[in-house]
């Protein structure tokens, strides 16, 4: 029996029982958009992850203070300061081909003032190198020059979200005074927005001023909160971060068997962190979801049986008037394999569905992945052949006899 007429008998005994076929493929429904669902949040989360690190400048190295021993007390970064402008002086000294900008970072909280309006943010003192590795542009207005650093002038640029809340009519703050716990600021420029970071921090809540202003008006610290500088590449960023570190370490006379008191980073390291983590958390899901075709296969296996149970005469008839074995065992693995696939396109198009969706009305990110449709297709397939097979091979064995006799 050629394989068209086989096909026409597995559609006929599909349509004769329409509710129990379309039971049998709800598990691989569920399984499919299930997969297909949770490896596109976990690919779109992945994505917009690397895309926000890469906003923040790609090529950044960050110098930190870490913890340290001393007198036998471990301290933490935050309780020692080991950072100070001669490690920025260092680092430029190097001359470096590798290595373009370098910023000195001071930042303390505080309340911002305007009139009598006020907001809690964060005030940021940096070099005028600082824009262009953390890749922030003016919106409106200049940045601040040398000059100004040299000067401690009290000159600030305001993000977004310090500008909503300090002039809610909608002013224009370039040229407007503010007050930075006392200290009276003239707004120069805006800061274009950046939203909301995937950890959930505000990047406009900010307010960005020379850093000899924060350390002599308000910190009264020579000491630095962090150092930025930036890669010429992404290829040499290796290079320049060895280059970085030796010279920290040589401006902290640090011998060859002492620990670092700073810790240096790079956004390939965090990216590379995140996005592992990710991709450990997607395959997860994954694993998860995929328990869902799983079960659908064994509920094609279950009601396959059934099928062949209720078929016993049909088949010894059939065999009895010529029909071969491996004629029985295509029809009943046809009709496995046709619940099967069936299930999975429908279960690819709810799965694409349930995606947008999510992204429509939970705004996460996400990413359908052709390979991630065409696997599932494939896996519906093989879960047709594996879990139809032994039912199908089970019909093809009995004896003609034997099953005309059935009741």
């Amino acid at each position: 029996m050629n394989i068209l007429n086989l096909v026409r008998l597995a559609l006929r005994a599909m349509q004769r029982n329409k509710l129990r076929t379309f039971l049998t493929m709800l598990g691989i429904i569920i399984g499919v958009g299930a997969v297909i669902t949770m490896i596109a949040i976990g690919q779109g989360s992945k994505q917009s992850i690397q895309a926000s690190l890469s906003g923040m400048g790609s090529n950044m190295i960050t110098i930190l203070p870490i913890s340290n021993t001393r007198g036998g007390v471990r301290l933490s970064g935050s309780s020692i300061q080991t950072l100070k402008m001669q490690d920025v002086d260092a680092i430029r000294r190097l001359q470096s081909p590798y290595i373009v900008g370098i910023s000195p970072v001071v930042s303390t909280g505080g309340q911002s003032i305007r009139g009598e309006n006020n907001w809690p943010t964060t005030i940021t003192g940096v070099d005028v190198d600082y824009m262009d590795i953390r890749q922030l542009k003016i919106k409106d207005g200049i940045m601040f020059s040398e000059p100004d650093v040299k000067s401690f002038a009290k000159v600030c640029i305001l993000g977004q979200t310090v500008i909503t809340n300090l002039f809610p009519g909608g002013e224009n703050p370039i040229g407007q005074i503010i007050r930075f716990n006392k200290v009276p600021l003239q707004v120069i420029g805006t800061l274009v927005p950046k939203g909301q970071s995937n950890f959930g921090q505000d990047q406009d809540d900010i307010i960005i001023t020379p850093y000899t202003s924060v350390q002599t008006r308000l910190t009264a610290s020579i000491y630095l909160n962090s150092i930025y500088t930036s890669a010429a590449s992404e290829a040499v960023s290796d290079t320049a971060t060895k280059q970085v570190t030796a010279a920290v370490r040589q401006s902290h006379r640090l011998r060859p068997f002492e620990d670092d008191d700073f810790d240096v980073r790079t956004q390939a390291e965090l990216i590379s962190t995140i996005t592992s983590t990710s991709s450990m958390l997607t395959v997860l899901l994954t694993a998860v979801a995929a328990i869902s075709l799983l079960i659908g296969g064994i509920g094609i296996m279950n009601i396959m049986y059934v099928s062949v149970t209720e078929r016993t005469k049909e088949i010894g008839l059939r065999m009895s008037i010529g029909a071969r074995g491996i004629d029985i065992l295509m029809q009943f693995l046809i009709e496995a394999i046709i619940i099967s696939i069936t299930g999975g396109l429908i279960g690819i198009v709810l799965g694409v569905a349930g995606a947008e969706g999510i992204n429509l009305f939970l705004h996460w990110p996400i990413l359908i992945s052709e390979a991630s449709m065409v696997l599932s297709f494939v896996v519906c397939a093989v879960t047709g052949v594996f879990f139809g097979y032994y039912p199908a091979q089970k019909a093809s064995r009995l004896d003609p006899i034997e099953a005309l006799r059935y009741e």
